[in-house]
């Protein structure tokens, strides 16, 4: 099996790596870090010190991370963490973001000898993987050397499920190289049972972004924060995160219909991806709105509508609403994080696509702080923001909420010291 993977895997690469290079080198101007992919020129760990190698995926999964990696080096600063993720843009978060890591780079591509440079440069104890990153030839090189493998904050998704529900025994073949599964729910638990994962090697931890740590702004700080906007703080925001291609236009629909009945209202727009700022303004233009970008925008600034074309900034926009719609819902995506505009006691609203984050969606709802938006009338009823008593109890309802999903992290680490705990214990043998 793992032959005829690393072969395909191979083959993929030769027919991928040029359309992905013509992507970022030209269309992205960004580079392709193939050396680093195959874990070239890596500087060996200093002897002598144990450590935890964690793995996530990409922007999301490092920044639900932060206060983990932080914890453990609180905790236990003798350990070295090296920490590794597969997107240029979850790099670049990673490097600046996650400042206790003791090294940061990419996860490599997963041929067995590319893995086994990271292995002989980092010598990890264990290996610690977020949400669902399973590679078959890394997982086989960590378990062949004997070190022991922990699943965190793990989610199946629908999607995931069927697919891996269709691999039947690969991918049990692929699961028995994990010794231990910390998952968000007990439907995650649930359905890795149905995929034949042994109840003894799952455990429900909670979720780890439900423990978000972010930045506190005063009152004071938020209004320089909206001068520099170019508003005078009598403006009503809503702030649109992490949308997705097709949600845009509907929410620029019903921004214009709610501008007809009060002229107070701004939007701000922060797509998933920030390269599609250009299509989005074009948009905008076309519905007549004075637009601007937050790379333009000034105090002077004179504007209906502001895209965020940077990154890392989503949270301070979120502090400033008067409420918040999670995109990636009204298209069959699935759904984003909730939890950012919660933090800051915002009234949440999403799409009926929620199915990435189902039990967390459907908890705010239960406990008032969230909302489902299907229609165009609804979308225009959430610009409106009629009763803005109402929004703000419903925004209090979050947050109060989402203080009461902590224990994530605690969870976590105490399996992660059991396992350190456990491999000097069978080095010793």
């Amino acid at each position: 099996m793992y032959a005829i993977y690393s072969l395909l895997l191979f083959l993929a690469l030769l027919f991928y790596l040029p359309i992905y290079a013509f992507r970022m080198k030209v269309l992205r101007k960004d580079r392709i870090y193939l050396r680093e992919r195959l874990a070239r020129g890596l500087v060996p760990r200093p002897p002598g010190r144990k450590a935890v190698w964690i793995h996530a995926v990409s922007v999301g999964e490092v920044l639900s991370l932060q206060n983990l990696i932080h914890e453990l080096k609180v905790r236990h600063p003798e350990w070295d963490v090296c920490f590794s993720t597969l997107t240029n843009t979850g790099i670049g978060v990673a490097r600046e973001k996650l400042k206790d890591a003791d090294a940061v780079f990419f996860v490599p591509l997963d041929f067995r000898s590319a893995v086994r440079r990271v292995l002989k440069a980092f010598r990890p104890d264990i290996l610690v993987l977020a949400e669902s990153e399973f590679w078959p030839n890394l997982l086989r090189e960590v378990k062949r050397q004997g070190k022991r493998i922990l699943l965190i904050n793990g989610r199946i998704s629908e999607g995931s499920f069927k697919k891996y529900g269709d691999l039947g025994p690969l991918s049990r073949k692929i699961f028995r190289n994990v010794d231990l599964f910390l998952v968000q729910t007990g439907q995650d638990k649930e359905k890795l049972e149905q995929l034949g994962i042994e109840p003894g090697r799952l455990q429900v931890a909670g979720n780890l972004k439900s423990e978000v740590h972010l930045p506190d702004f005063t009152a004071d700080e938020l209004e320089t924060f909206r001068r520099g906007l170019g508003m005078d703080g009598r403006e009503k925001v809503v702030v649109a995160g992490s949308t997705r291609k097709g949600e845009e236009e509907r929410l620029l629909k019903a921004f214009a219909s709610a501008r007809e009945k009060r002229d107070d209202l701004r939007f701000i727009l922060a797509p998933r991806r920030v390269e599609r700022a250009g299509e989005i303004e074009k948009a905008a233009l076309a519905l007549g709105f004075r637009t601007t970008r937050r790379t333009q925008v000034g105090p002077g600034g004179d504007w209906d509508v502001l895209i965020l074309d940077t990154i890392g900034e989503l949270a301070r926009f979120y502090a400033l609403s008067d409420a918040s719609f999670v995109g990636g819902s009204l298209v069959n995506w699935g759904g984003h994080n909730i939890l950012e505009p919660a933090y800051y006691g915002k009234p949440v609203f999403f799409g009926p696509h929620m199915r990435n984050f189902a039990f967390l969606a459907e908890s705010f709802i239960r406990a008032g702080g969230a909302r489902i938006v299907r229609t165009d009338e609804e979308l225009e009823g959430m610009f409106l923001l009629g009763d803005e008593t109402g929004l703000r109890e419903m925004g209090g309802r979050a947050k109060t909420h989402l203080a009461s999903l902590g224990g994530a992290t605690d969870r976590t680490i105490l399996a992660i010291e059991r396992f350190m705990e456990q491999n000097v214990h069978n080095a010793g043998k």
